[in-house]
C-alpha cells in the first residue's frame, strides 16, 4: 500500500467521481485509476462500486476511509512540525482571546512574535471565555486566554494565571453619572438599565452573579452583543454595562469610566491549552513570550 494510493482514494470517495478526484490530486484520470486497482488488489477487496457510472463505497471501502484520512492527517501533522521546528520559519498559531485581551494585552506581545518569526502565521478568534473553552476542547485552538474559573463541564485544561482585571462600570458621558455622581457598589446597579453580553462570555455570568448576590435582578435594556456592539450601545445612552478597565481606554470618546467601590469586580486570565495534545511549536514559543519567558 503507497500512500499516494490512500491520496486517491479519499479524493475519489469525497466526490463520487474519478475524473473529479485526478484534476483534485493533478493528475492524469487513466493513473488514478490504475492506482485504485493496485490499492483493490493489494487489499483484496472492491473499494468502490460502479454500477451504471455511479461511484459508491462499498463495505470495505467505508471502513478504510476513516482510516486513510487518519492516516493522511497524521502525515500532514508530521510535515507541519518538521516545517516547525526548522528554527520556526513556518507553522502557524491559533490563539483565542477575550476582547478586553485583544484590545489591551496581546497587540505588544503579537508585534514582538511576529518580528522574531514573520513565517508563523498567526490566526486570532476573538470571543468570550465560554466559547473559546468549547473551541480547545474541539482542536479548534493551539492556546487561549480564558478566564477563570473554568465552568464545571471544561475539558481538561492546563492553564497559567496572566493577569488580574479590575471591572469598571461605563456610562454614556452625554448622560448623568449612575448613582448620582457618587461613589457607586455594585448594589448602586438595582435601578440602572443595563447593556449586557451574549451567552457565552464571562463577563456576563458574573455581572448578573454579583448583582444576585446583592439582592436584585439587572435589567437589560440590550442584551445578545459583542464587546464593540455593547460600548457602542452605552455610548449610544441606552444603559450601562460592567466592562474590564483596560478595554476603556481603547473605546474611544463618548464614555464615562466609573469604578466600582466597596467589594471591587475582578476576573482572572489565564493562558490554557489542552492536556492531552502538546502544543505545536510555534504555539509553545508564544506562550513562552506571553507569558514573560
Amino acid at each position: 500500500m503507497q500512500f499516494q494510493q490512500l491520496v486517491y482514494f479519499v479524493a475519489v470517495a469525497e466526490t463520487r467521481h474519478f475524473t473529479r478526484a485526478a484534476e483534485r490530486v493533478h493528475v492524469a484520470q487513466p493513473s488514478l485509476s490504475q492506482q485504485i486497482k493496485a490499492l483493490e488488489r493489494e487489499l483484496g477487496a472492491e473499494l468502490f462500486s460502479r454500477a451504471r457510472g455511479n461511484i459508491a463505497l462499498t463495505d470495505a471501502g467505508e471502513a478504510l476511509l476513516p482510516l486513510a484520512r487518519r492516516i493522511l492527517a497524521d502525515a500532514d501533522t508530521a510535515r507541519l512540525e518538521v516545517q516547525e521546528l526548522a528554527q520556526l520559519r513556518r507553522g502557524r498559531v491559533r490563539l483565542g482571546a477575550t476582547p478586553s485581551v485583544c484590545t489591551g494585552l496581546l497587540p505588544g506581545v503579537l508585534r514582538a512574535f511576529h518580528a522574531e518569526h514573520p513565517g508563523i502565521e498567526l490566526l486570532i478568534e476573538e470571543s468570550g471565555s465560554l466559547d473559546l473553552v468549547r473551541e480547545l476542547a474541539r482542536g479548534a485552538l493551539d492556546l487561549a486566554l480564558i478566564a477563570l474559573p473554568l465552568p464545571p463541564s471544561a475539558p481538561a485544561l492546563d492553564t497559567v494565571e496572566l493577569l488580574t482585571e479590575d471591572l469598571v462600570v461605563v456610562s454614556s458621558a452625554q448622560l448623568p453619572p449612575p448613582g448620582g455622581g457618587g461613589p457607586l457598589t455594585v448594589s448602586g446597579l438595582r435601578d440602572e438599565p443595563m447593556v449586557m453580553f451574549r451567552h457565552g462570555y464571562d463577563l456576563r455570568d458574573l455581572t448578573v452573579a454579583a448583582c444576585r448576590a446583592e439582592g436584585f435582578e439587572p435589567v437589560f435594556t440590550v442584551e445578545g452583543g459583542e464587546m464593540d456592539a455593547v460600548l457602542g450601545f452605552v455610548r449610544a445612552g441606552l444603559g450601562v454595562a460592567v466592562v474590564p478597565a483596560m478595554v476603556v481606554g481603547h473605546a474611544g470618546p463618548g464614555l464615562r469610566r466609573t469604578p466600582l467601590e466597596g467589594a471591587p469586580l475582578r476576573r482572572t486570565i489565564a493562558l490554557a491549552h489542552r492536556t492531552d495534545v502538546a502544543p505545536p511549536r510555534a504555539a509553545r514559543e508564544l506562550k513562552r513570550m506571553l507569558l514573560g519567558g
